[in-house]
Parts: structure tokens; sequence; C-alpha cells
């Protein structure tokens, strides 16, 4: 019991931790803050993340590609054309936008930014968060018949539009940045899928 106790803990601080970047950016997410907003004791998160912030900022972007990577796969999986699957992601991403006020955006993009080039531990786990989103999204393509080569650069591009579209809308306080770079998205992968 005390295992599945521990782990509740530990999920509950990562959580947290991913929510808290979400809206306050990596470096505006204080690990007090963290503890109280999991209802943990502190000394908890000490004895699930002994290596401290970093150890908790890069669960929570494990997290945060884990959540996005199931969503992009889910869709694949259900044999969506190209474009439909971009529709169906950025369609899920502007309701996080909406039902949060813009407050939430994008935890792995932030912590990039943020931190990128001081921590080589938070810089690895964006980039291969990255990578865990471009992945699914090379093998749709190369199932629709792409060279490898040309559908990773495809989807390389295509996560970058999204991560750009969703900065956009948080700014402009809008979906239209989303709903833009869905229709570019689709055309350009629904018109590559049919040539």
């Amino acid at each position: 019991m005390a295992t599945t106790k521990g782990a509740a803990t530990s999920a509950r601080l990562v959580e947290s931790m991913l929510e808290l970047i979400q809206r306050n950016g990596y470096a505006g997410t204080g690990l007090n803050t963290v503890t109280e907003h999991a209802g943990a004791p502190k000394g908890s998160l000490y004895f699930h993340f002994p290596e401290g912030k970093e150890a908790l900022g890069e669960k929570a972007v494990e997290l945060a590609a884990a959540r996005f990577g199931s969503l992009v796969g889910d869709s694949v999986l259900e044999g969506a054309a190209p474009g439909q699957v971009v529709r169906g992601v950025l369609d899920v991403l502007a309701g996080i936008l909406t039902d949060s006020d813009f407050q939430l955006g994008c935890p792995v993009s932030v912590v990039t930014l943020e931190m990128g080039a001081q921590s080589e531990r938070l810089r690895f786990a964006c980039a291969n968060a990255f990578e865990s989103w471009i992945a699914p999204v090379t093998d749709l393509l190369v199932a629709r018949g792409r060279p490898e080569s040309t559908a990773r650069a495809r989807a390389t591009a295509v996560v970058s539009m999204v991560e750009g579209a969703v900065i956009v809308s948080r700014a402009q306080r809008s979906t239209e940045p989303l709903r833009f770079a869905a229709d570019a998205l689709a055309l350009l992968l629904d018109q590559e899928a049919a040539s």
C-alpha cells in the first residue's frame, strides 16, 4: 500500500509541476508552490525527486510528451488522413487554450525557451518530447507513400508550426492562429498524400 501511496504522491507532484509550468513557466514555478498545489508534504518532494527541480521538470516534460504523443498516436491508429490527424490535434489544443482562458500553453516549448541553454538535462528531455511527436507523424506520412526523408522533414515542420500556432494563439487570445495552421497543414499534407 505504501508504494501505491508513494506513486500517487509522485504522480501528483509531476502533474502539479506540469500544470504550473503551463501557467507560470519553469522559472516562475517554485517547489513550495508545487508541493502546495499537489497537496503533498514538502519532504515528499525531496523523497521522490532528490535531484530537485530539474528532475521534477524533466518528469513533467515527459508527461506532456506522453499525453500529446497519445493524442497524435491515437489519431494515426484510427487510419485518419494526415490532414484529419492535424486538424484533430489542433482542435484539442484549441479546446485546452479556450478552456483555460488562454492560460495553459505547451510546457515543452516553455521549458525549451527558458532552460534549453542552461540545463542539458531539460534540453534533452524537450528534444525527446519533440521527437516523440515527430516520429508518429513521420510514420503516418511514410505509410501514405512519402519517402522517409521527406516524411521526416514534413513531420518536423508540422510540429514546429503547431508549436508556433499555440504561442501566437496565446498571445492573441484567439484560436484563429491554430485554425489557420490546421488549414495550411491539412492542405499541404493531403495534397502530398494524394500525389
